[in-house]
């Protein structure tokens, strides 16, 4: 079952057997909360905004053609999802606690050295931050999604060259920032 596309499985889900979104939800959950956890940064917003894309995948199933890559569209959904919550929730700040990836970044590496990580990943999100939000939001999808320019060109409706000038131009506006 799970040698299926996502494509497959997609069409699947439009033709009724709804069951499998949870092997796609399966495939990107984890993703996707990264997605939202990058440009947001509140964990429990996040989880939302991860259970709303597929809300949304399953209300708007009819929608999918199978044409383009299945990824490329959640992410075209995703941004959607982050817009209208964005709109809901314009007094929102953005919070990084440290806390939270402690975790995330854990494995047995020495104590020293998880706080160490943990003070460059906020010290990043901070940087990241100070970009504007469409900034933000292809490195996200190009260095944390590992998105090809194309499929980011796809999702944010535009060429794929002006995605190449925009990662370059927010890549460099990063370096002066951290």
């Amino acid at each position: 079952m799970n040698s299926l596309t996502d494509n497959a499985l997609m069409l699947q889900v439009k033709a009724g057997q709804v069951d499998k979104m949870g092997l796609l939800f399966e495939r990107y959950h984890r993703p996707l909360y990264g997605f939202f956890y990058r440009l947001q940064g509140q964990p429990a917003t996040c989880e939302d905004l991860v259970q709303n894309v597929f809300l949304r995948l399953l209300k708007y199933r009819h929608t999918f053609t199978g044409e383009g890559e299945f990824r490329t569209w959640m992410y075209h959904v995703a941004r959607n999802v982050l817009a209208d919550a964005a709109k809901k929730n314009k007094a929102s700040a953005h919070h990084y606690d440290v806390a939270d990836w402690s975790e995330k970044i854990g494995g047995g590496v020495a104590a020293d050295e998880d706080l160490q990580k943990a003070q460059e990943v906020a010290q990043l999100h901070r940087a990241l931050n100070k970009l504007s939000a469409e900034s933000r939001e292809v490195l996200v999808l190009s260095r944390f999604q590992e998105l090809k320019y194309e499929q980011i060109a796809q999702v944010l409706q535009t060429t794929e060259g002006a995605i190449k000038v925009r990662v370059h131009r927010a890549l460099n506006q990063l370096k002066e920032i951290f």
